[in-house]
């Protein structure tokens, strides 16, 4: 398996290609800030229309109704008593009677 380079090692590369370009006569050109390749913003395509704008909901409202939630007490549960039920076998036979748990 071939290592993989830490950024450090990237960074450092990256580095000595500008230095050896700038060494053989390379030279950066400076444009002006804002400056395009394309033009008339040709190939440049707006993702934001107006359509697709949404309004946005605030988290402090929907971190308050989740707390309003969760501070709302079930009502309990009655507990049921247990139930003797016969236990009868394929030919309706009784067999046994045991306890079922009331909530079961």
């Amino acid at each position: 398996m071939k290592p993989t380079k830490t950024k450090a090692e990237i960074r450092t590369e990256i580095e000595d290609q500008i230095e050896q370009f700038l060494r053989h006569g390379g030279k950066v050109a400076s444009y002006q800030k804002g400056a395009s390749g394309l033009t008339d913003g040709a190939g440049i395509q707006n993702s934001f229309s107006p359509r697709q704008v949404q309004s946005r909901t605030s988290v402090v409202d929907v971190v308050k109704t989740i707390d309003s939630r969760r501070q709302l007490k079930k009502a309990p549960v009655a507990k049921r008593k247990p139930k003797k039920i016969l236990l009868k076998d394929d030919f309706g036979d009784p067999i046994r009677w045991v306890w079922q748990d009331g909530n079961a």
